[in-house]
């Protein structure tokens, strides 16, 4: 019973807050997502990335270990969903990138925090970034066949993620005043992601179901079991490999389905995926919260 208790404190304010976005657009409601994301993705979530490493107590060492683990994690998941796609005669530019990245930043990092703490929130930026990364690059050359290295390098949260990293690496630490800035700019972060997530959701409509049921509970099942085996291997810490475990399994992110609907894949399918997954991300990560703690 205070298993169950502790898991519904950590998931029910992330849920809550989707459902805060969702409920504001099915009130008709104006929310601006391209705005929103952007201004996220551009300033608030390389904030939130930057000082949760420059501040942390984790030693280097362990976010190296991390970062190691997480790139082996995702290679597994690959390889899984690449056989799972290639059994179920799926189109790969269609399926393929969704179901090997997550929603890392919007559901992984506020569960990491509300269940671990800024220990948690530490090791799970270490994992989106890692994330990030590999979508910019190998994921969108697996929709759109055209994944750039320099286009990663541009984008502020990897430029966030590696200076943050040096701060940590040499012990630097911003001035007072500008990093209780950052801290202000970061925390906006959180809650206006898991909103988004609830508008995005709200907004899309798949036209099948059944599909995307069986290919979400087998990526929770394959990308859980990944994340696992890749920890172990890798000798992680408690903390650190729940958080991995729980970044690996989050459901199919709504920027999947920006990306399949700008390159030209099937977006409806990747709509009923996000919508799916999320909503069985209800059931799942509650599970997988309780096998970790």
């Amino acid at each position: 019973m205070q298993l169950t208790l502790t898991v519904l404190e950590i998931v029910a304010p992330v849920f809550l807050l989707a459902a805060v976005g969702f409920t504001w657009v099915k009130m008709g409601y104006e929310y601006r997502v391209e705005f929103i994301t952007r201004f996220c993705m551009s300033l608030a979530v390389p904030c939130l990335i930057f000082t949760a490493l420059m501040k942390t107590d984790i030693d280097a060492s362990a976010l190296a270990t991390l970062s190691l683990a997480s790139f082996v994690a995702y290679a597994l998941v690959t390889l899984s969903m690449w056989g799972l796609v290639r059994v179920g005669k799926l189109d790969r530019r269609t399926f393929l990138a969704p179901l090997i990245f997550g929603n890392t930043g919007n559901l992984g990092m506020p569960l990491a925090l509300f269940a671990f703490g800024e220990t948690g929130l530490g090791y799970a930026v270490v994992v989106f970034a890692v994330m990030a990364v590999l979508s910019f690059t190998f994921g969108i050359w697996l929709v759109s066949d055209g994944g750039s290295l320099s286009k990663v390098m541009k984008e502020p949260l990897v430029f966030a993620t590696l200076l943050g990293g040096l701060f940590l690496w040499q012990g630097w630490e911003t001035p007072t005043f500008l990093t209780n800035a950052l801290d202000l700019i970061g925390q906006i972060a959180i809650p206006m992601m898991l909103i988004t997530l609830g508008v995005a959701v709200a907004r899309l409509k798949p036209s099948n179901f059944v599909r995307p049921v069986v290919l979400s509970i087998l990526k929770a099942i394959l990308c859980a079991a990944c994340a696992t085996a890749a920890g172990m291997w890798f000798g992680l810490g408690p903390i650190a490999l729940a958080v991995l475990i729980v970044q690996v399994t989050t459901p199919v992110a709504v920027t999947s389905y920006m990306l399949a609907e700008k390159y030209g894949a099937d977006s409806d399918s990747v709509a009923g995926l996000v919508v799916v997954s999320t909503c069985l991300s209800v059931i799942t990560l509650p599970l997988i919260l309780a096998f970790v703690i």
